[in-house]
């Protein structure tokens, strides 16, 4: 298979979702599998609680906003970095027509993600009056995720990925060996 993409591009593009996947495995293991809280719950280095909300996991992990119809929003996270990692990996060693196709789609996905961190954050902050370790590193992979692909296909010269910026537009033309 031939790299369309640097390797230290396909590194950028693959770290915080490699990162907010683990984070993700570590809840669905330890609370979801082995009904435990995960390591660094209830504290972080000493610290419990951050501006008067707890640091407290398993009261974010065990509120009523947690899931979905009975669906964990782990599993939902853990599909959305799984999906974030496939596209990357079409982006790098798809054809043409795929790698094209899945660079604006994985903008469009990491937006949606982007869109809906500020609603879960104010779901742990404001409702539960809690924040979870684990949540946030989340969060932060999400928010890193579409400011890395933002400035890759924006902000970057030309050559970033192969793309164009030059008015705001995406052309996703992925040069060889880029």
């Amino acid at each position: 298979m031939k790299l369309r993409i640097s390797k230290l591009k396909l590194l950028i593009l693959l770290v915080m979702s490699v990162i907010g996947l683990a984070a993700s495995i570590v809840v669905i293991i330890t609370f979801y599998t082995l009904n435990q809280l995960p390591p660094l719950c209830g504290s972080f280095f000493g610290i419990q609680s951050i501006f008067g909300i707890r640091l407290d996991c398993g009261a974010v992990l065990g509120s009523k906003y947690s899931d979905i119809f009975g669906f964990p929003l782990e599993f939902f996270a853990l599909g959305y970095f799984v999906v974030n990692l496939a596209l990357v990996y079409l982006i790098a060693f798809g054809s043409d027509r795929i790698s094209h196709g899945s660079l604006r789609t994985l903008f469009g996905w990491r937006f949606i993600g982007l869109v809906l961190v500020p609603y879960l954050v104010f779901i742990e902050v404001v409702l539960i009056r809690a924040i979870c370790i684990y949540c946030t590193i989340m969060h932060v992979a999400i928010i890193a995720d579409f400011i890395i692909i933002s400035y890759l296909l924006f902000l970057k010269p030309s050559s970033s990925l192969g793309i164009s910026s030059a008015q705001g537009t995406m052309s996703t033309e992925l040069p060889p060996g880029a």
